[in-house]
């Protein structure tokens, strides 16, 4: 579990990112920050591993306050992907995902055994071990993030806007694998995003910031889409425009799901066992 008490966060050049925040993020669930520039996510995110330090405030991980623990170690305990993937060019997949085992005095070869391992685990084919980031997909690139930010098997992943430099139809990819990963492995994930939609994807807890660190509100995606806590919050997830607002229209023989401004949000299906019938339908 991870509590943050009355976290404030001024930087040298006067920037107040982050402004008196308090929150517990549970364990074992994926807890989205969410917000637009300037609403602290990324500095909040960085202060749990101490890639910065609050200037007010105490930050505790399992009643243990961070600020008594020497930063290298505790970051080296804390799996870490970011956008970009920021793996070191100069190296191959296999020793990309190595290094902080190997940081951390496990022998070599146990390490690559254990990185072959976790390319399993990401969706990899161990034919890339060898090769460079430079000669990998962008996806594929993210995927190697996210096997080395799970290398030391942490109890905490913290990703920041991870899927943010890759297409459409990539960043799908990297969400529901990412839901899979967190099905099978529960870990203490923190995510940052400024996308709405990806956040309600998934977040078992979302926060929802102004500028400052100032939390508009926290909740479930569907509390938050049920009983937004004020305007700011319905204008950022789009209930104020009648975006959540969904109508059945018949189009090329398929019930379809369309918002107000006539995008398309899903398609109905018959569910299939033994509670279907002909007047059933469900959106997907």
């Amino acid at each position: 579990m991870i509590e943050f008490r009355s976290v404030s966060k001024q930087f040298p050049d006067g920037t107040l990112a982050v402004d008196d925040f308090s929150l517990t993020l549970p364990s074992h669930q994926t807890t989205v920050l969410v917000g637009s520039s300037g609403s602290g996510k990324t500095t909040l995110l960085r202060m749990i591993n101490r890639m910065v330090d609050p200037s007010a405030g105490t930050i505790e991980i399992d009643g243990s306050d961070i600020a008594a623990l020497e930063p290298v170690k505790l970051r080296r305990s804390i799996g870490y992907v970011m956008q970009n993937s920021g793996l070191l060019p100069h190296r191959t997949v296999i020793d990309n995902v190595a290094t902080v085992p190997l940081l951390r005095g496990v022998p070599r070869k146990t390490a690559r055994t254990e990185a072959l391992s976790l390319l399993d685990t990401v969706g990899l084919d161990r034919t890339l071990a060898d090769r460079y980031p430079s000669q990998l997909s962008g996806g594929q690139q993210q995927r190697v993030g996210v096997a080395r930010g799970l290398a030391v098997n942490p109890n905490i992943l913290l990703m920041d806007e991870p899927f943010g430099a890759v297409d459409p139809i990539v960043r799908a990819e990297l969400q529901q694998e990412l839901i899979r990963l967190q099905s099978e492995l529960g870990k203490t994930v923190v995510f940052v995003t400024h996308d709405i939609e990806e956040a309600f994807l998934l977040g078992d807890q979302v926060v929802i910031l102004r500028d400052g660190g100032r939390i508009a509100q926290v909740g479930s995606p569907s509390d938050i889409l049920s009983n937004p806590a004020d305007d700011f919050v319905a204008s950022f997830v789009g209930a104020d425009r009648g975006k959540r607002a969904l109508h059945v229209e018949r189009r090329g023989g398929s019930d379809i799901l369309v918002d107000t401004e006539g995008r398309l949000a899903g398609v109905l299906v018959a569910p299939t066992g033994p509670e279907a019938s002909p007047d059933h339908r469900a959106p997907q």
